[in-house]
C-alpha cells in the first residue's frame, strides 16, 4: 500500500482494514494485472480500463448507514439485481455503475467478487 492509498484514510481510519481485506481479495480475483489510483474522493482499480473504485459515497439515510463503511462501485454491461446493492445507474448504454456499502471483512464474501470479477473481465475486453 503507498502513501496515497494511506493518507485517502485520513481522518477514517478505522475503514483501512475494510479496505485492506478488499484490495487482498480483489488481488486473487480479478483479470489481469491491476493498477490502483489514488484520488481525492476514490481509489480506482484498472486492468486496460477502471473497473471498480471504493469511496465514502453515502447510500441511503445517515441514521441507517454504520459508523464505519466503505462503498465499493463496479461497472458491468448489465444491471445486476441484489438487495445488497445500494444503487444502480446506467452510465451509457450497456454501461452499469453499481453501488454496494461494505461495513465488515465478512461483506467481501463470493457474492461481491464474483461482482468485482465479472467487472474486471468486462473491463479488460473492452
Amino acid at each position: 500500500m503507498d502513501t496515497a492509498e494511506l493518507m485517502f484514510f485520513d481522518g477514517r481510519a478505522a475503514a483501512l482494514p475494510l479496505y485492506e481485506a478488499l484490495k487482498s481479495r480483489m488481488a486473487a480475483v480479478c483479470v489481469g494485472p491491476v493498477s490502483v489510483k489514488t484520488q481525492k474522493t476514490q481509489i480506482s482499480f484498472y486492468n486496460r480500463r477502471m473497473f471498480a473504485c471504493v469511496s465514502f459515497l453515502p447510500l441511503g439515510r445517515a441514521k441507517e448507514r454504520p459508523p464505519v463503511y466503505l462503498t465499493v462501485s463496479f461497472g458491468l454491461d448489465h444491471r445486476q439485481a441484489s438487495p445488497r446493492i445500494g444503487a444502480a445507474v446506467q452510465a451509457r448504454p450497456n454501461r452499469w455503475t453499481h453501488h454496494v456499502m461494505i461495513s465488515s471483512p465478512e461483506e467481501i464474501d463470493g457474492e461481491l467478487l464474483s461482482w468485482l470479477t465479472e467487472a474486471s473481465t468486462f473491463s479488460a475486453t473492452k
